[in-house]
């Protein structure tokens, strides 16, 4: 793949503003031929009530790095991408610093695009594994 790293960032981090993303801090920080990955801080507003990350908010992570990834890996000028499965492990808790979700192509077609994204904490200690299938509809 032919691309400009800096610049792919840069467009999924400038689509975060006033979204979900930014509430939760999720930032791109890697992009490669087949994968994209972002970060995100663990604080109190991503924790459950005992103190540690919460399950949604790592599914939230999961569903934003696989639908980014989708757009950047297809024609998303001529396509809306929109998550219709998701399903995810969780298998280890974290308390504080960052995790780490990267999304690789398992499958990409061109309707549907099945992704597995891994989510590891800053000592590469895996979190959960999340699947996650998208769809590209055409934009009318």
């Amino acid at each position: 793949m032919d691309f400009n790293k800096e610049e792919i960032l840069a467009k999924c981090n400038a689509i975060c503003e006033n979204t979900l993303m930014e509430t939760l801090e999720i930032v791109y920080t890697d992009v490669g031929d087949d994968f994209l990955e972002a970060k995100m801080p663990v604080n109190h507003r991503v924790h459950q009530p005992d103190g540690v990350l919460h399950g949604g908010a790592m599914v939230a992570l999961a569903e934003s790095v696989g639908s980014a990834a989708s757009m950047v890996f297809l024609n998303s000028k001529d396509f809306f991408i929109r998550g219709i499965e998701i399903s995810a492990n969780h298998v280890k808790s974290v308390k504080e610093g960052d995790v780490y979700a990267r999304a690789t192509v398992l499958h990409k077609g061109r309707t549907t695009q099945l992704w597995n994204i891994q989510i590891r904490d800053g000592n590469e200690n895996l979190i959960s594994v999340v699947k996650l299938t998208t769809i590209a509809l055409p934009k009318k």
